[in-house]
């Protein structure tokens, strides 16, 4: 098997492209991925260790550098799609300091008085910090063209609101991973029965849920033109399968890790004489 069992680029495999359908990729799928789950729990604990490494070089280099480098991973789903177990196992195993995570609610009165990314361009990653949306700025022409909270027009201008928007920020040094954790209607189906059979997952449960649910043709036909819309060369949008928790959870460690690697941050040389310190500690 090739290093951590990929066969290939997760970047390439999963990246939406020219001609890109989402009723053709299979939920179920582990594409790219050569291992079964007990290698990719195995090859997902060996990466958090390379992704604590380089977290904290991203940090250390805003801090006692020049460097300005952020990276914002955008995710996106239907509920009970895996969103907050990719927070715990992948963006949860590197310091807490350097992460910033936001998860966008219902848009407050102040909010709603303005354009609707005002309030996410507040929440924007800082120089050296990984910033990770649970939901974000597309839920506005997700729900917003599903539920018709705005007009067709409305939903027009947010998309190319949004890609201005996203080149903007890209060209200001924040990397862009947009994430489209894709579940099956059938496997959302019995990870809401789940909740409704544990008493310690009745928290998690919502029956709105249920009622979105119920749209879930209209959601794949919104979620089908954000993808055609919005993905970029600056911020691209990955598809990623995720009936599998243990896949989806691989894969997008796997995207942070390719971005990361490729911004290669470096340690900040000392802005003191290392030896002179040394004495004076060894005297002290």
């Amino acid at each position: 098997m090739s290093k951590r069992g990929w066969s290939a680029e997760a970047t390439e495999l999963l990246r939406v492209g020219e001609g890109f359908t989402l009723s053709a990729v299979d939920p179920g799928s582990h594409p790219g991925y050569r291992g079964d789950k007990k290698d990719g729990e195995k090859d997902l604990v060996t990466g958090i260790q390379s992704l604590g490494e380089l977290q904290e070089r991203l940090y250390a280099a805003s801090r006692g550098g020049d460097a300005h480098d952020s990276v914002l991973l955008v995710l996106q789903a239907m509920d009970t799609a895996g969103k907050g177990g990719v927070v715990r196992h992948v963006v949860g195993g590197v310091d807490p300091q350097g992460i910033e995570l936001v998860a966008f609610k219902a848009p407050t009165d102040e909010e709603l008085a303005h354009d609707f990314l005002w309030r996410v361009e507040k929440r924007l990653p800082q120089p050296g910090f990984i910033g990770v949306f649970d939901r974000s700025h597309y839920e506005d022409v997700l729900i917003g063209k599903v539920r018709k909270l705005a007009s067709d027009d409305e939903i027009e201008r947010r998309y190319d609101a949004i890609t201005e928007f996203e080149a903007r920020i890209a060209g200001s040094g924040t990397r862009i991973i947009k994430v489209m954790l894709h579940i099956s209607a059938d496997e959302q189906k019995e990870r809401l029965a789940e909740r409704l059979d544990r008493p310690d997952k009745y928290w998690k449960y919502n029956p709105g849920d249920v009622d979105e649910r119920m749209l879930w043709p209209q959601y794949m036909q919104a979620y089908q033109a954000v993808l055609d819309r919005t993905s970029a060369e600056h911020a691209p949008w990955y598809v990623v399968p995720a009936n599998s928790k243990w896949y989806a959870r691989l894969a997008v460690q796997e995207l942070l890790l390719a971005v990361l690697q490729d911004i290669d941050p470096q340690w900040p040389a000392a802005d003191f004489d290392v030896e002179t310190e040394k004495k004076r500690l060894a005297a002290s």
